[in-house]
Order: C-alpha cells, then sequence, then structure tokens
C-alpha cells in the first residue's frame, strides 16, 4: 500500500513538515497563485513515496526538500522527471538547489526547471521575490509529453569551480560563471513543481 502525503493549503500555513507516512525527514513549501488568470487547481497537494522515488500531485506550486540534502564545492546534482499530468499551458518543474532558509521569510534557493513546451528556465528565489537567471528559451533537448500526455526528462546542473552547466537528457543547454545569484550555490537541494501539474522524480541526488 502506498503512502500519502495530505496537505490542506491555509492562509497562515505555507511550510509544513512531511508526516512519518510521507518520505521521512521531507518538508514542502506550498507556493500559492496570486494571479486571478492563473488560478491555482482544486484540492490538497499530494507527496507519495513511489518506488525508488517521489510522486508529486501538485494543484498548487511547491518545493520540497530533506534538510539532510545538501551540496557544496563542486557537485553534480540530479534528478530524471516524468510528467505524468500535463497542465492546460506550460508549467515548469525541477530541481532545486543552493537553498537556505527555506523554512521562513528569507529563503533563498536557485531552481532549474522544465515546461510541457519545450522551454527551460533558471530562476533564483529571495525571499518573496524571483529574479531570472537565464530566461525562458526553447531547446530540442526538452522532451515534449507524447500521445499519452507523459514525458520523461533527466535534468542535472554541474556545479564547477567557476562555471554551472545545465544539462537535459546528457545534452548542455546553458553555462554561466559562478557570479550574481548563481556564486551562491552551496545548500540544500529538492524539487520544485509548478501547479497544476502531476510529476514523478526518480534518482534525485549529488555526486562529486
Amino acid at each position: 500500500m502506498k503512502n500519502y502525503f495530505y496537505v490542506a493549503v491555509l492562509a497562515l500555513a505555507t511550510v509544513a513538515t512531511v508526516t512519518a507516512q510521507a518520505p521521512q525527514g521531507w518538508k514542502m513549501r506550498v507556493d500559492r497563485s496570486t494571479s486571478a488568470s492563473d488560478p491555482d487547481g482544486t484540492g490538497d497537494i499530494k507527496f507519495v513515496t513511489m518506488g525508488t522515488g517521489f510522486h508529486a500531485t501538485n494543484p498548487k506550486a511547491a518545493v520540497y526538500w530533506n534538510p539532510t540534502n545538501t551540496a557544496s564545492g563542486t557537485y553534480t546534482v540530479k534528478g530524471t522527471f516524468k510528467l505524468i499530468k500535463p497542465s492546460g499551458h506550460a508549467n515548469f518543474y525541477g530541481l532545486v538547489f543552493g537553498g537556505s532558509g527555506l523554512e521562513g521569510a528569507q529563503q533563498n534557493y536557485l531552481y532549474f526547471v522544465v515546461a510541457q513546451n519545450g522551454m527551460w528556465l533558471v530562476k533564483g528565489r529571495e525571499a518573496d521575490a524571483t529574479s531570472n537567471v537565464a530566461p525562458k528559451t526553447a531547446n530540442d533537448a526538452v522532451k515534449k509529453p507524447d500521445a499519452s500526455g507523459e514525458s520523461t526528462n533527466a535534468l542535472e546542473v554541474r556545479v564547477g569551480a567557476e562555471k554551472v552547466d545545465f544539462v537535459i537528457n546528457g545534452v548542455v543547454v546553458h553555462t554561466a560563471p559562478k557570479t550574481g545569484a548563481l556564486a551562491k550555490t552551496d545548500g540544500i537541494y529538492g524539487i520544485r513543481v509548478n501547479h497544476q501539474l502531476e510529476v514523478h522524480v526518480d534518482g534525485l541526488g549529488v555526486s562529486k
């Protein structure tokens, strides 16, 4: 029997600790839509341990992480993301890295994500503000949903001594120096899934 984690999104609850019924030690932070033209879906977020990975059903956007999952110096963080159910328009999902303060008002992290329309994006988050590290860009390396609505994309962030490579399905789609927002790559790594998506994640981890 699968173990399920349900979170009711309340006005005063933006961070939740995952219970013993879900991945041990994991936490999540909900990002609710403030756009009337792009509202969140109905129902509760569901986070599941499934097989060797995780399964997220996200009517609302969320970041998932385990505080013990950290990386520093030079490293590669990677994960394989299978889109199970695309949304009615492009929403992004993928890797979080360089995270700190994820439970508080001064949350800080970077994220490398893809969408069902073949686009990728790198953004930074500081408190409630976001900034584009690399803008939305189309690349044939991003697999789009097939006739069943599913697609699988293996994402990697390769943090070097002086630069960072962003890799999709073995293809380097972007390289940037470790300056500006990318100057801080040490920290927590995890997952981000935007609203109205269902995504399965396998092979999340870090190597040197």
